[in-house]
């Protein structure tokens, strides 16, 4: 897979072959960034359900302050590392770890967080119900999925398909944030 934009343009990115994992096309990304904007300038990201990287090392070129991507495989942790070295993406921080885990322990806020777990084990409703904690003021969740995301306290910002995936650009409404503070995990 390619960097499309920024600072490791056409840089590739390299990544076990594994049952379900589907890194996020060119073209998709291409839309995603041109949403965010190209610059991410000072921006603290999240990739949960790294996978390949693909949406954290794209962050990262295009200016990220900083990008932590999670991920509980260990052959996609060990590419991930490989890639991060290859790239010299200090400001790529990764986790070994069952991403819904780590949501609820983590004390970190995100501007932006990219979401794209694995299709078939629907775990975008439950990711989706704790990371309104997780975000920054303003934070936007980019989620990748078989289905468009209607989640409760979820605002679509943006909404475009490709092929059988949707991908949305979303923003908390508030709702999500008070019913995650009076039933907390």
């Amino acid at each position: 897979m390619r960097i499309i934009g920024g600072r490791w343009r056409s840089r590739l990115v390299e990544f076990p072959g594994r049952e379900g994992l589907r890194p996020t096309p060119d073209r998709v990304r291409e839309t995603l960034f041109n949403w965010l904007g190209q610059d991410l300038d000072g921006l603290s990201c999240l990739d949960l359900f790294a996978g390949s990287g693909a949406l954290g090392f794209e962050a990262a070129s295009r200016g990220a302050a900083r990008v932590l991507m999670v991920e509980r495989d260990p052959a996609s942790v060990a590419a991930l590392r490989e890639n991060q070295a290859r790239l010299g993406a200090d400001v790529v921080e990764i986790v070994r770890a069952d991403s819904l885990a780590w949501i609820d322990a983590a004390d970190r806020r995100f501007d932006v967080v990219f979401l794209d777990p694995p299709f078939r084990q629907n775990l975008l409703p439950a990711a989706l119900a704790r990371l309104s904690q997780r975000l920054a003021e303003g934070g936007r969740v980019y989620a990748e999925a078989d289905r468009a995301v209607e989640e409760r306290g979820w605002r679509v910002l943006k909404h475009a398909r490709a092929g059988q995936v949707h991908y949305q650009l979303l923003q908390c409404d508030g709702t999500a944030r008070l019913n995650q503070e009076r039933h907390p995990r």
